[in-house]
């Protein structure tokens, strides 16, 4: 799924040794340099660069913690999650004793979907991914822990046997720069180990032409993206840069399906400055309005939560920590041909208000512009909505002479204030379909 640097590149990012276990580009293999452990502190610091900046000392607890926990099972990481057992027989037991999760993002993954999971650690849900997508699908992990993609890599061979296809592939990132794969850059700190400052502006300028031309995981290039219990590992300065890079490796009509964990309150700052209540998924929490702001920021609509655990996971002080599992619809493209919509709101409320602002009433024909139809398009709006489209053969010269094809649905501008319809030219409309799903190849509405 990724766009690695190949041969092709100039000398000064020349692949070294290399490893076959890396994702197809092209429908071909392409080869991707052996991690060096030299300086990886030092490029994942330089990949922040540019990103809202770095906090070392919470990237170390993190790396520091989670590579135990990939040598000894620690149970006090996140919260024990149910999977369906017919998924797990196939996934080695290395691999299931090492799963840190507290949600089930899994489970809402289709057959033949391109499925990208954030901080893949072991690799236990990108298994379980792989037998739902089956052999027209593909499962990218990523994770920025050498010993954790150790583990996850160890058990691929033996799962795809298991399978009797493989397509889980796991790369090195940090999930707020997708674009930029730490794993090359290891291998060229190796050859080209920094020592002066000339040498780490040369690395920086690598890094953004490796973002620009050949990023890990390209733009729109993902169905869905899932993420279980990680997103609160990410420093607070580049939490937002996280959910932009999730908004912008998805397809236009794709989706994000990610379960974390959220605090009632604001996480306090002394406790924010615990290295290991970072590491153990409490200081990085945010607080759940912001979190589910973090999505709509980014221009992802239709944000539903479809989990929330009523009990918290653990009180720590005054601030509950709780699950929950939320999704997230990138909007499909605005339409090349685009006419006049409007919509009808099925009910059960008397009224709703979208992302976008829109106003629907239950019942009322609300004409709407196209970020509004975009909106209604690319979520769970559609089983809720009739979606109508300018009627062309619906003229009053049309009805008067019996040619209309269908009897017109009648919309007029409203006044918002009095809710009083005034006198005012009609606006016909007929019904595209008896939902908002609509005809859309690759990710655009053509309504």
């Amino acid at each position: 799924m990724g766009c690695p640097i190949t041969a092709h590149q100039p000398a000064l990012v020349q692949a070294g040794p290399a490893r076959a276990d890396t994702p197809h580009v092209g429908g071909e293999r392409v080869l991707r340099p052996v991690s060096h452990p030299l300086m990886t502190s030092l490029a994942s610091a330089l990949a922040g660069r540019g990103k809202s900046g770095s906090t070392v000392s919470i990237d170390r607890a993190v790396q520091q913690r989670y590579s135990a926990a990939s040598q000894v099972a620690e149970a006090g990481l996140c919260c024990p999650v149910d999977y369906d057992p017919q998924y797990l027989k196939v996934i080695p037991s290395e691999v299931l004793e090492r799963d840190y999760g507290c949600g089930d993002p899994v489970s809402y993954v289709q057959p033949g979907e391109h499925v990208l999971d954030l901080g893949s650690g072991a690799g236990k849900v990108c298994f379980i991914a792989a037998q739902i997508v089956g052999s027209s699908g593909s499962v990218l992990g990523v994770d920025l822990n050498d010993d954790m993609l150790g583990v996850a890599r160890g058990a691929q061979a033996e799962v795809a046997r298991r399978l009797g296809y493989g397509n889980v592939t796991f790369a090195k990132a940090q999930i707020e720069d997708l674009a930029l794969d730490l794993e090359f850059l290891d291998g060229h700190l190796g050859r080209h180990p920094v020592r002066s400052y000339d040498d780490v502006r040369q690395l920086e300028e690598l890094s953004d032409r490796l973002r620009r031309d050949s990023p890990l995981v390209p733009d729109g290039s993902v169905d869905v993206v899932i993420s279980n219990c990680v997103l609160n590992l990410v420093a607070p300065q580049r939490k937002q840069d996280m959910f932009g890079e999730i908004a912008r490796v998805l397809r236009p009509g794709g989706r994000a399906v990610i379960s974390d964990i959220v605090s009632d309150i604001d996480v306090p700052t002394a406790m924010q400055a615990d290295p290991h209540l970072w590491s153990g998924c409490y200081s990085g929490a945010l607080q759940e309005e912001r979190f589910l702001d973090g999505f709509t920021r980014v221009g992802l609509t239709g944000l539903t939560i479809l989990k929330r655990e009523a009990r918290p996971w653990e009180t720590v002080g005054d601030v509950e920590f709780r699950s929950v599992t939320v999704a997230a619809y990138k909007p499909p493209e605005r339409s090349v041909r685009p006419s006049p919509h409007a919509v009808v709101y099925r009910g059960p409320f008397a009224t709703v208000t979208i992302d976008t602002g829109l106003e629907m009433v239950r019942g009322r024909v609300v004409p709407i512009g196209p970020d509004d139809l975009r909106s209604i398009l690319a979520g769970p709006y559609s089983e809720h909505t009739f979606i109508l489209e300018a009627a062309a053969d619906s003229t009053d010269d049309a009805l008067q002479h019996g040619t209309a094809t269908e009897p017109p649905v009648y919309a007029v501008p409203v006044d918002q204030a009095s809710g009083v319809r005034p006198e005012a030219p009609r606006t016909r409309y007929r019904l595209v379909s008896e939902s908002a799903a609509c005809e859309r190849v690759n990710g655009q509405c053509d309504c």
